[in-house]
């Protein structure tokens, strides 16, 4: 068995920038198994899977595969999947927007395409997400030290670091300069001798609300124990978690936002991830979470039938 697969940089416009993403648009015959060894064997962060059990083109099931695992919910690859769909002709665009709808493990998922002369330009999801946030976090001491970064860098004024779950755990950390965000190391050996473990923190979403980019607000990055120390790893999954934490502080007025975030640099395939809050200061977060993406390359990969 022969299946065709594509490859896109999201959250960019500019080739070998942004995140790789593969997707097979037709994987009906596919098995999870099968799914399973093709995500290790192309070995990107993640790799999608379409199928069209209902026979609807607007309403297609998505499998979202790591090399490593199935995943429920990515935004990466909603992004991609949209776009290679588009570009294909796996879906008929209509004039200025076109709506699907992905269905995940985690649920069904809206998603919108802008279009320009046939050609999807900007892809846009909607998310309703519902957090848990705990104040109760290691100190700036420790923070300092297992970020291999200065005291003072901690933004402890505007923001404060606090544990946001909206399924998984981001200890976030705000800090004044996007030089600190680039040039954090995480410690492995003093984050385990401090307090952030019995957090249930697994990952550390480090985020400036300086950069030097004029199409973002923040530059973020994610750190961990399970991150590599020169990784700089997608920040999509960590989104309605820091949009969480923007709308915990009483400084942020109920009502709609709109921001931009980014991550990684010119030189290590930068992403700028556009997001709209609705906050209602209700315990249901409404984001709508959008970007561009490039087409890299297209393949066919040999299954054993």
């Amino acid at each position: 068995m022969v299946i065709d697969y594509f490859i896109a940089d999201v959250f960019t416009n500019k080739i070998f920038s942004g995140a790789q993403i593969a997707v097979f648009p037709r994987a009906d015959k596919l098995t999870d198994e099968q799914m399973a060894l093709i995500a290790s064997e192309i070995n990107l962060s993640e790799t999608a899977f379409i199928s069209n059990p209902s026979g609807d083109a607007a309403a297609l099931k998505m499998r979202v595969f790591s090399p490593l695992a199935e995943i429920d919910f990515a935004g990466h690859p909603i992004i991609a999947t949209a776009f290679i769909l588009a570009s294909c002709g796996e879906i008929q665009l209509t004039e200025g927007m076109t709506a699907l709808m992905f269905e995940l493990n985690s649920g069904d998922i809206e998603v919108n395409i802008s279009s320009l002369n046939g050609k999807p330009t900007f892809v846009q999801f909607t998310n309703k997400v519902s957090s848990v946030i705990d104040r109760y976090t290691p100190s700036i001491a420790e923070l300092a030290e297992f970020l291999s970064i200065k005291p003072e860098a901690i933004d402890h004024k505007k923001f404060s670091t606090r544990l946001v779950s909206c399924g998984f755990p981001y200890l976030v950390v705000p800090v004044w300069k996007y030089e600190t965000v680039r040039n954090a190391i995480f410690n492995f050996a003093s984050w385990s001798q401090s307090s952030a473990p019995q957090t249930a923190a697994q990952e550390i979403l480090l985020f400036s609300a300086k950069t030097p980019y004029q199409d973002s607000n923040f530059n973020a990055r994610l750190l961990g124990p399970n991150i590599g120390v020169h990784e700089d790893p997608p920040v999509g999954s960590a989104m309605p978690a820091f949009s969480s934490y923007l709308a915990s502080f009483e400084f942020t007025q109920q009502g709609t936002h709109v921001f931009a975030v980014d991550r990684g640099d010119a030189k290590n395939r930068r992403s700028v991830l556009n997001i709209e809050m609705d906050h209602k200061g209700q315990p249901e977060l409404t984001l709508r979470i959008g970007g561009e993406a490039v087409m890299v390359a297209e393949g066919k990969i040999h299954v054993a039938e």
